[in-house]
């Protein structure tokens, strides 16, 4: 029988399943792992084996035998006294370094930072261990300095001007001399680098490099969103310049070259308010019963060749910007509206995919080729929507037997185990100068859906000719876009939100049998009020899909070969398949690896920083239009707690505000953050994620996009509470640091 000891914490761990952690870890030598995937590799599948695996780490990293590179993630120290590696500045003092060798976050207090900004690359020397306490450390050479910028509104007064920025990465005030405002007033919203930091001042000293206009205008406030996550808002004239002198050029000879599919049955499905068409579909019936239809996309590297002006401006854009109320562009307007746009009546140039499909949606055959098009007529969504519904309009059976046909590859592609995401998007009814009127969800019916399986098919064809040639041909370096499978103890997690509302979601098993659960909860809850709330949550338990060159295939589609081919207007990695495609089709040899793989991971990085200053131009105008309900009551769902307090999302908006831990008032609350909810001491009252609510908006703060909103009673009251002593209370956030988070009075 295995003896058990107990270790400093009072745990008893078995001596046995003691030396079976302690092998496992010293194996690891740079590797990171959790608690689950020890308990995996020595077999320890008990509930109580798993929880005491847990305590041993955490007992190991106390004693600093190993290191918490980040929330429930171990790996073995590898360092010495001294490191380079990246420097994160929190306005909040919370500075650190992550390291370069093994990703470990040392903090830097600020009188130990050398002034290092956000991104800057150091060099530090790590204080000796102190059992119990966390690493610290103190930057001892500014390797490289990142070139950055903050945003903010001016404050001048008559000898000097200053800004006030509200950067999470920065908690000072800048400096600026009176010669460097650049015509800068009071109140106007300005882009400030900083130019000076000596060792002995509390601020820094700055330049302005831009003016974007006086506060709270919306074009200044959309401006600075951009420039907040240093994307572009305006686009270079020299680059306008040079992409004005593009011509069409569809000669004789450039057609001779492609297939003339002019005269087949083409139109667009896009957006209302689209201009850049950057995909068409064509659709004729062969003589043998079976379908033939071609998925056309605009051929931009015809115009745009390689190292010009116009592709290195996209190339560092990498996309187009889609924010409230407009479109910052990847490419001129003369090409991504005018000349590469599929324009109905007009001949254009395109790159295709043209598949033979019968009546079971089996795909045939496929060919990819350069072709000439001429669009016959242009659909909105609506339009083709109603086309399919009423059975009434132009191409009324062409177009209902694309429906049919994207049906079935859509359950052909669920029963292969894609996920079926289908989140309303938020979108606003919004005036002349930018001042939203209205929230409304833009849902995916099925014209959306129609267009996107056959994208999905043209992208998976392309991926798969390239990435799996014929016979014993090598594949050659690639854009491919790839999805990693979930992280189990976040898709865990998710399983265990969702089964406090009754569904099942499977968080082991193949991916296939946990996409199928996962499609089941979400057809489950549709029209239910945790649908956003759920299908939104299931969205953040799934890895983010990026591009590379290593192929590991797309697990929320379940593909295991899949590209972006059919957006090249508006996307940079769609650019390089197009020239990737085209130098293969031509017999070429494969392209430098490296360089592709450098360019992935910058067009990776793009989308996700375009992708967070649309949600941030959202919030912006969430919250502006929220500023004239103040005082009004709606209900809503807890979508997030924490120790500051509950995030509460709108059944009627989907707007979202916090409901502070101070306008707690009825008891004092603890944090559980393994069971996601606020617990009061005295009445054991629980505040859960997922929970039904009834709030009133409190205060709206533009400037920093926050709401704030008090909770209601059943009958509608704010609720107050009593302290102990039988008076009205209303108690500010404490928080501690030993375990729970709670709060106290001071």
């Amino acid at each position: 029988m295995a003896q058990s000891s107990k270790n400093e914490a009072g745990i008893r761990i078995s001596s046995t399943l003691a030396k079976k952690v302690e092998y496992f870890v010293a194996q690891q030598n740079n590797n990171t792992y959790n608690y689950k995937q020890v308990a995996h590799s020595i077999g320890a599948k008990t509930a109580a084996q798993q929880r005491n695996i847990a305590l041993m780490l955490v007992e190991m990293a106390f004693k600093g035998e190993i290191i918490e590179v980040s929330p429930g993630k171990y790996k073995s120290p590898q360092r010495g006294n001294e490191a380079t590696g990246v420097f994160v500045r929190r306005s909040n003092g919370k500075n650190s370094v992550v390291t370069d060798t093994d990703g470990e976050t040392i903090f830097v207090a600020e009188r130990n930072s050398m002034h290092a900004l956000n991104g800057d690359r150091v060099r530090i020397n790590i204080a000796a261990h102190r059992r119990g306490a966390e690493p610290e450390a103190e930057v001892i050479e500014i390797i490289e300095k990142k070139e950055q910028t903050f945003i903010g509104t001016l404050k001048v007064d008559r000898h000097f001007g200053y800004l006030l920025t509200d950067s999470k990465f920065l908690s000072t005030d800048i400096f600026i001399p009176k010669a460097k405002l650049k015509g800068g007033e009071t109140g106007d919203k300005a882009v400030v680098r900083i130019t000076e930091w000596k060792d002995d001042f509390k601020n820094p000293s700055g330049e302005v490099i831009d003016i974007l206009g006086k506060a709270g205008e919306n074009n200044t406030e959309i401006h600075a969103i951009l420039a907040e996550f240093g994307l572009p808002y305006k686009y270079p004239s020299t680059v306008e310049k040079a992409a004005s002198k593009i011509q069409a050029g569809i000669t004789d000879e450039v057609i001779a070259q492609r297939i003339d599919m002019r005269n087949v049955l083409t139109f667009t499905i896009d957006p209302a308010d689209a201009k850049d068409f950057d995909d068409a579909l064509s659709f004729r019936r062969l003589s043998d019963g079976r379908y033939e239809i071609g998925v056309h996309i605009a051929d931009v590297t015809h115009y745009v060749y390689p190292d010009t002006i116009i592709d290195r401006e996209a190339q560092r854009r990498a996309t187009s910007v889609y924010l409230v109320d407009r479109v910052v562009p990847m490419l001129p307007e003369h090409l991504c509206n005018g000349i590469c746009s599929l324009r109905p009546d007009e001949e254009k140039l395109a790159f295709s995919v043209i598949f033979h499909i019968d009546d079971d949606a089996k795909v045939l055959s496929s060919k990819i080729a350069k072709t000439v098009i001429k669009s016959d007529r242009r659909f909105s969504y609506e339009e083709a929507q109603q086309v399919i519904e009423t059975g009434k309009g132009d191409y009324v059976d062409e177009i209902q037997k694309m429906n049919e046909l994207a049906k079935l590859l859509r359950r052909q592609r669920y029963d292969n185990g894609s996920v079926e995401f289908d989140r309303a998007e938020v979108k606003f009814n919004i005036d002349e100068k930018g001042k939203p009127l209205g929230v409304f969800f833009k849902v995916s019916k099925d014209a959306n859906k129609l267009i996107e399986e056959f994208m999905l098919l043209a992208n998976k064809t392309v991926a798969a000719f390239v990435g799996k040639p014929e016979g014993k041909k090598k594949p050659k370096a690639f854009v491919y876009r790839v999805h990693d499978v979930p992280d189990p103890s976040r898709l865990s997690d998710f399983a265990a939100i969702a089964r406090n509302f009754g569904y099942k979601v499977k968080s082991s098993g193949t991916p296939r049998d946990i996409n199928r659960s996962i499609n089941r909860m979400l057809d489950e809850i549709k029209g239910r009020g945790e649908e956003n709330y759920l299908s939104t949550l299931a969205i953040r338990s799934m890895a983010k899909a990026i591009y590379t060159t290593d192929n590991i295939g797309h697990y929320g589609l379940g593909f295991d070969y899949y590209t972006h081919f059919t957006s090249p207007i508006r996307r940079y990695p769609d650019m390089m398949v197009h020239r990737l495609l085209e130098k293969y089709l031509d017999g070429g040899r494969s392209a430098n690896l490296q360089k592709l793989e450098e360019q992935c991971k910058h067009s990776s990085e793009m989308e996700q920083l375009a992708a967070t200053a649309e949600r941030s131009s959202i919030k912006y105008k969430q919250v502006e239009y929220m500023q004239e309900h103040i005082g009004d009551t709606y209900s809503g769902i807890i979508s997030g707690v924490t120790e500051w307090g509950l995030y509460v999302e709108l059944n009627d908006n989907l707007c979202e505000g916090l409901v502070p831990m101070r306008d707690l008032a009825d008891d004092y609350y603890d944090f559980d953050e393994k069971n996601h909810c606020l617990v009061g001491r005295r009445h054991n009252h629980r505040y859960r994620l997922g929970d039904n609510v009834n709030i009133k908006v409190a205060r709206a703060d533009l400037e920093k996009k926050l709401l704030d909103f008090v909770l209601l009673d059943d009958k509608g009251n704010v609720l107050r509470g009593e302290d102990h002593m039988g008076s009205k209370m209303s108690v500010p956030q404490a928080l501690s640091h030993n375990g729970k988070k709670k709060r106290r009075r001071k």
